[in-house]
C-alpha cells in the first residue's frame, strides 16, 4: 500500500490538529484523529504538538490499525492498493472492532462484490455520519479508483 497517499487520505479526512478537542462524540482527540482516551499522550509531551509529535502519533495509529486488521481481516491485504486504503480509512475512522460490524458488507468485499460492498457502505449510519469522506471511500469501493476532492 503507498503509505504516502493513505497518509494524505487521512490528513484531508480527519483534519490535523496540534491542541486538543473534542471530537464529533465528545472524546478528546488530538493530531490526525488521534483518540486520547483509548490513547493518552507519551509522558512528557505538551500541547501545542509540533509536526513530528503528530506524525508519531499518527504513525502509531497507523501500526495499530494495521494490525487489528491482520488479525481480524487477514484477506484485506490481498485486495488491490485502493480498496486496501478504503478499508483501512474506515477502520482508522470507526476503529476495527465498530469495522466489524459491517459484516455484509466485509463479506461482499471479501468476495469482490464491491457494488453490494459500496451499497451497504451507503445504508449505514457512518455514511450520513462523515460526510464527503463516506462519498469517496463508496466511489472508490465500487470502482477501485480514489477520488482526488
Amino acid at each position: 500500500m503507498n503509505l504516502d497517499l493513505m497518509d494524505k487520505e487521512l490528513r484531508r479526512d480527519e483534519g490535523v490538529r496540534y491542541v486538543k478537542y473534542l471530537d464529533t462524540k465528545g472524546i478528546p482527540t488530538t493530531g490526525v484523529g488521534h483518540n486520547l482516551l483509548a490513547s493518552p499522550l507519551p509522558a512528557g509531551w505538551k500541547f501545542p504538538l509540533n509536526d513530528a509529535q503528530v506524525d508519531q502519533l499518527l504513525d502509531h495509529d497507523l501500526t495499530v490499525t494495521f494490525a487489528g486488521l491482520d488479525l481480524h481481516l487477514p484477506w484485506w491485504r490481498k485486495l488491490d492498493e485502493v480498496r486496501q486504503r478504503v478499508i483501512a480509512n474506515m477502520a482508522f475512522n470507526l476503529g476495527v472492532d465498530k469495522l466489524l460490524g459491517f459484516k455484509n458488507t466485509l463479506a461482499a468485499v471479501q468476495r469482490g462484490a464491491y457494488a453490494i460492498a459500496a451499497a451497504g457502505m451507503k445504508a449505514s449510519a457512518w455514511y450520513k455520519q462523515v460526510g464527503d469522506r463516506s462519498v469517496r471511500l463508496c466511489k472508490a469501493m465500487e470502482s477501485g479508483v480514489m477520488p482526488t476532492a
